[in-house]
């Protein structure tokens, strides 16, 4: 899938209106129907499956429903499950460029993603209780990297209590050992699965304490893909499984050198020192000569998210990148304003354009991660900052980690929120 792009100089860029908020409307019916006959090829690629939790029915009544974030199949996953049933989806605003029309009918409700957003709220209770319709959310936003659970907002058990409805569950189970985000949109020959179930009734949302229901939320979001994989011995056998590995896995465990990871075939190299691991078919890390440092592959993103705070606990934290730059301001393109240099450390991002134009900055408790993605539309890794009036898509050469930048976000975020509590 592709986006719309059009080249265009910052100054004009900058003079474009955003579009008139408009409150959501009904889903057409007709569209949902569309969506899932489009969904069913797909959908039997995998074998895919799904079952009620405890007996768990669907009623007519509007709900909020939750649903984990792993690859671009969930959508169609969820209307499989929902069907008949009428709702309307929380989707990111670029979703709608091109194409804002058809979306809108589908039921999308655009936001910005890690960007504070009071009117989104306002929109999902319009949905739910103006247009007696359910709210199909993706809480983590971002699609995992590593096979386990992203970070969740802070906000939840807020809105739950807010909107009143009661709150279900889709987990979905192989979705991501089929086409993980790393892996350039190659689909391996997996099994799908997805477990429906009432995390909230109605009447907890409001007798419940914001903990309990936050603990719940969280419970309900805990996945690891790779360790299923293992226990379920789900073999993956396709010679290009282990290719982009080195989006995720950007770091050396061997010779601590970042960058010189490469995954390809069904092996993972490092070109500085030359160490080897085989990723085998049931999703484990095995050191071609010597002792494994990590044969789980979230333990290894684990691994770098702690030497990334220890960079930033001791000052050394400190990413300055060429990048491509994209602005989003409306539905109709992603404007490509030229090139800049993209800036984050302590004091969090900075991103200017060669031209003098832009010069925008982003303090570290913005947000408490960062929109950062792969071969995004097909255009390329990409790291995304912003506010509501301005989204900036900054493209890095291949030597940038967008990881890297995701994990010291979060890290960042967790440091500065210490420091304030003191």
């Amino acid at each position: 899938m592709k986006i719309k792009t059009k080249s265009l100089n910052y100054d004009r860029v900058s003079k474009i209106e955003k579009p008139k908020v408009k409150k959501p409307k009904k889903p057409w019916l007709i569209m949902e129907f569309l969506v899932r006959v489009l969904s069913i090829f797909d959908l039997k690629k995998v074998n895919f499956s799904y079952t009620f939790k405890d007996g768990f029915k669907f009623t007519k009544e509007p709900y909020l429903i939750l649903m984990n974030h792993s690859s671009f199949i969930d959508l169609k996953i969820a209307s499989k499950i929902l069907f008949p049933k009428r709702y309307s989806i929380v989707c990111t605003t670029d979703g709608l460029v091109g194409k804002k029309w058809l979306m809108q009918k589908i039921g999308c409700m655009p936001t910005q993603k890690f960007v504070r957003d009071i009117s989104l709220i306002k929109d999902m209770e319009y949905a739910l209780n103006h247009n007696k319709v359910s709210v199909l959310m993706y809480p983590e936003a971002g699609y995992s990297f590593d096979g386990t659970s992203t970070a969740l907002p802070q906000n939840l058990s807020r809105l739950v209590k807010l909107f009143n409805v009661p709150v279900v569950m889709i987990k979905t189970d192989g979705a991501f050992l089929h086409d993980p985000l790393y892996n350039g949109l190659q689909l391996r020959k997996v099994k799908v699965t997805a477990e429906v179930s009432q995390l909230i009734s109605k009447v907890e949302t409001q007798t419940l304490e914001p903990s309990v229901i936050n603990k719940r939320i969280e419970d309900a979001f805990t996945f690891d893909a790779f360790k299923s994989q293992k226990e379920n011995k789900v073999s993956i056998t396709e010679d290009f499984r282990a290719d982009g590995l080195e989006r995720i896995l950007y770091k050396c465990p061997a010779c601590k050198c970042e960058g010189q990871m490469l995954g390809k075939g069904i092996n993972l190299t490092c070109k500085n020192c030359g160490v080897i691991y085989n990723f085998t078919e049931y999703g484990e890390l095995e050191k071609v000569d010597g002792e494994t440092e990590f044969s789980h592959i979230p333990d290894y993103y684990n691994w770098e998210r702690e030497c990334v705070k220890k960079e930033i606990l001791n000052g050394e934290y400190n990413l300055i990148a060429k990048v491509k730059i994209g602005v989003l301001k409306d539905y109709k393109a992603l404007y490509m304003i030229g090139d800049g240099t993209l800036t984050h450390n302590e004091n969090g991002f900075t991103l200017t354009s060669d031209d003098g134009l832009l010069n925008y900055t982003q303090a570290p408790l913005h947000s408490y991660s960062l929109n950062s993605d792969y071969f995004w539309y097909e255009i390329g890794d990409v790291i995304s900052i912003g506010d509501k009036k301005e989204l900036y898509y900054c493209f890095p050469d291949k030597s940038v980690s967008v990881t890297k930048a995701r994990l010291a976000t979060e890290e960042l975020y967790k440091i500065k929120q210490q420091e304030l509590s003191k």
